[in-house]
């Protein structure tokens, strides 16, 4: 799998905008591979919402991944799925998706990085690599050489590093071993969108 440089997330209460319209915006600004996160709707209207994003994204050619809702992303025909350490099986949304779908799964240290790259998965992700408000009790940081560690112990698999990254320290991360680095608050907290994704994809 090769990933894109920048990976967004949507966050409602961060943008104050609906997952659609942040899905509009980020392939506005040239995002290839977006995950719509959701922690505090219904379910009814996060499917909803998420069908609306899909559709978008589908007629932009720009994949979409859901997080944790495997039976969302298999209602909707999503392009993947993305899975935290506490959530359903990798094997098991494998089953349920199929080989085409691009599965995700968090880690947290170089102990789980070596577990997940074993799994059927495409990438993982890894953090928080710094300090982020976005989750509620994050895991501690794994730091910048913690990254390098697992870069250089799973080889050439796809990594995708979350937490606390901004403009400012983007590059400092790929250079330590991240394929794509995934954004939260640092674009959507943006008055401009489209130009936060375009200066994170020039980095």
């Amino acid at each position: 799998m090769t990933l894109p440089r920048i990976y967004p997330i949507t966050d409602c209460r961060i943008s104050g905008k609906s997952h659609a319209e942040q899905v509009r915006l980020l392939i506005e600004g040239g995002a290839k591979i977006i995950q719509l996160r959701e922690k505090k709707t219904s379910s009814k209207q996060f499917y909803l919402d998420a069908k609306q994003a899909i559709s978008i994204a589908k007629a932009c050619g720009v994949k979409i991944i859901i997080n944790d809702r495997a039976d969302i992303a298999y209602l909707l025909e999503a392009d993947g799925l993305h899975l935290g350490q506490q959530d359903l099986m990798p094997r098991h949304a494998r089953q349920l998706l199929g080989k085409k779908a691009l599965i995700g799964y968090s880690t947290h240290s170089v102990e789980q990085a070596i577990e997940a790259v074993r799994m059927p998965i495409d990438y993982i992700s890894v953090g928080p690599i710094f300090q982020t408000k976005t989750k509620e009790n994050p895991d501690p940081a794994v730091g910048i050489e913690g990254l390098k560690e697992i870069r250089s112990i799973v080889g050439d698999f796809p990594i995708v590093a979350i937490g606390g990254i901004t403009l400012q320290n983007a590059r400092q991360v790929l250079n330590a071993g991240a394929d794509s680095v995934a954004v939260i608050s640092d674009i959507l907290s943006s008055e401009n969108i489209p130009k936060r994704v375009e200066a994170f994809l020039s980095v």
